[in-house]
């Protein structure tokens, strides 16, 4: 699909700087990306799930929002059909763990749901010189973000938009003012039931 090819080259066109790294720069995780969001097309979502940024244990390892390579490896407990599908697709050369990735595809498996991910801002923001670390985006790099969060809910049109945390509500909400965007606590940092607890209110919600 022609929107999905000129979506991943665009981000691949982006200079990491001092203060963030773009993952797509490595062609084999722009392809990462590209898989998925082809896969993801061929699933059509009725949720879109709008988190902060990529983290360096997880989606800046594997080029996917919201994952890690251990939940493309792990199939016992990860029994998502949707992972199992694409991990053989994929390449991802360091395995890595992420907390936030790890919840949410633990509760993703439990539930057999499969919802398109995207972030406020879609590269890694560290701290300066040291990718081993994350920061939370800016309040510039969450707008830089709208343009891209926009192109995406263009591409799979879903029924429900949710923020995940404070940064995906707010980039969610300014790319779509006079939508009705609902906010999801973040897993991580103790926040896991009341993300359990957002997300079934939103399945309740599809499901009706």
């Amino acid at each position: 699909m022609k929107a999905i090819k000129d979506f991943v080259q665009d981000l691949q066109l982006i200079k990491s700087t001092k203060l963030f790294a773009n993952p797509y720069q490595d062609p084999v995780l722009a392809n990462n990306l590209y898989l998925y969001l082809m896969a993801m097309k061929r699933e059509k979502p009725s949720l879109l799930l709008v988190g902060e940024a990529p983290g360096y244990k997880g989606c800046k390892l594997t080029g996917i929002p919201f994952s890690s390579g251990m939940i493309y490896q792990d199939h016992e407990r990860f029994d998502h059909p949707f992972l199992k599908k694409l991990s053989k697709k994929i390449e991802i050369s360091e395995i890595d763990s992420e907390n936030s990735a790890t919840m949410v595809w633990e509760y993703l498996s439990e539930k057999n749901i499969t919802p398109i991910f995207w972030n406020s801002f879609p590269f890694h923001p560290h701290l300066a010189n040291n990718e081993l670390s994350n920061r939370a985006p800016t309040a510039k790099e969450v707008t830089f973000g709208i343009e891209y969060l926009q192109r995406i809910r263009k591409i799979y049109k879903p029924v429900v938009i949710a923020g995940v945390g404070g940064k995906g509500t707010t980039c969610a909400r300014k790319a779509f003012p006079n939508d009705d965007i609902v906010t999801i606590r973040h897993p991580s940092f103790g926040g896991k039931r009341d993300f359990i607890k957002g997300m079934n209110s939103i399945l309740n919600k599809l499901d009706s």
